[in-house]
């Protein structure tokens, strides 16, 4: 019997594992596997069964259709050409002996990091503290452990500034998928004189499986003009620095040591954002127009920035909208009650936001349609009784 028993395990255990196999072999072995939009990637799985026969292998998943996919003989390909944001999504790698199935799941993450920064200001001036602001465009994914922002001196992480923070917001684009731009702005303090090696704002993506990526963007460092007293300076209105929001601002070397010098207590500075060592913010104005509201933000930081509006109450889709650089307009046309809610505009480079909440003043809901017919059948009464008056009065008496 016990003979019987010795013969009969290892044929029960040849049995239990025909049709087992090894376990399935993914190229590349990571769970997460990051391809740049436009780039292309393999991901090859392949599987051996014990008995020696040949294993069926295929990759599964949703977007699987967005690639080509080539499987034979224990062993399958998924390519992806040319990818999209869309193309992202968890594919599955499926090895089959006989019976047994072994899954492999792999993530492609796809992401966009092109070589798009922009600083504000464009130039510092040293011996001075200023503010500076850099964005990256075009960005995804935009999460802080994923991208990060940096402000270098040489190849060392300038000390001494103060990080007032990152944010983020969805670039306006067609098509699919979501591209976002990340801003980070810091507190210098005053630069060296003379002037520091050049300054870099530095962008980082790191992702898994993939050295860290870097693009540099260059900014210049400006000597100090020197010092003018103040009863020698040109006045104002000749030097075309106190001027109206709509007017181009002076951007020589004599408007600039007009905004960043100290002003005497009877003679007001002119407002912060005009300052070429100050990133300039944008303003909302308002004025009523015949059926409505008009809106316009506008920038007075001279050439090469402009502004957009980025939010309103039920979408910009809404709105009427005009854009021509430093202006933007928005009109606001509402029947019965104008819209509540915050208006937000933007400005580029620098990444400053101006933000209005209108509320509704004026509300005139148009009469419901059972009240409007109860009114006219009133009227109607009330003409028939009048005329049957009339008619009874010029009866003539018998």
């Amino acid at each position: 019997m016990e003979q019987g028993l010795t013969f009969l395990l290892p044929l029960l255990l040849g049995l239990l594992q025909q049709g087992r196999g090894g376990r399935l072999e993914v190229e590349p072995p990571e769970p997460v596997v990051a391809v740049a939009v436009g780039e292309s990637r393999q991901l090859t799985c392949r599987r051996a069964c014990a008995d020696g026969r040949a294993a069926v292998v295929q990759w599964r998943g949703l977007d699987t259709s967005l690639g080509a996919v080539q499987s034979g003989a224990g062993s399958s390909v998924l390519s992806v050409h040319n990818a999209s944001l869309s193309s992202a999504g968890i594919h599955t790698c499926v090895g089959t002996c006989g019976t047994h199935t072994l899954r492999h799941p792999v993530r492609l993450l796809v992401f966009a990091f092109p070589d798009q920064l922009t600083v504000s200001p464009e130039a510092l001036v040293a011996g001075q503290a200023q503010e500076l602001a850099c964005t990256a465009h075009n960005i995804t994914p935009a999460s802080p452990d994923v991208l990060s922002l940096s402000l270098l001196l040489g190849d060392q992480e300038l000390e001494g500034v103060q990080d007032l923070g990152q944010e983020e917001d969805e670039e306006p684009q067609e098509g699919e998928g979501q591209l976002f731009q990340v801003t980070k702005r810091w507190q210098l303090p005053p630069l060296g004189k003379p002037a520091p090696l050049t300054l870099h704002c530095q962008a980082t993506m790191r992702l898994p499986g993939m050295e860290p990526r870097s693009h540099r963007k260059p900014i210049s460092v400006r000597p100090q003009p020197p010092w003018t007293p103040s009863w020698s300076r040109t006045p104002p209105t000749t030097s075309g620095v106190l001027t109206s929001p709509k007017t181009p601002v002076t951007t020589s070397l004599e408007a600039t040591l007009e905004q960043t010098s100290t002003h005497s207590p009877r003679s007001p500075g002119p407002e912060a954002g005009n300052s070429s060592t100050r990133p300039c913010h944008p303003e909302i104005h308002q004025s009523p127009i015949p059926g409505g509201l008009e809106l316009l933000c506008e920038a007075a930081c001279g050439p090469g920035v402009a502004v957009r509006w980025t939010r309103a109450p039920g979408g910009l889709a809404a709105y009427q909208r005009k854009e021509d650089g430093a202006q933007a307009w928005l009109t606001v046309l509402w029947a019965g009650c104008n819209p509540e809610g915050w208006f937000q505009c933007r400005l580029d480079p620098g990444g400053h936001t101006a933000r209005l909440y209108l509320l509704p003043e004026v509300c005139s809901p148009p009469m419901s349609a059972a009240l409007w017919m109860g009114s006219l059948v009133l009227g109607l009464l009330l003409l028939a009784f009048l005329t049957r008056r009339l008619w009874r009065c010029r009866q003539p008496t018998r």
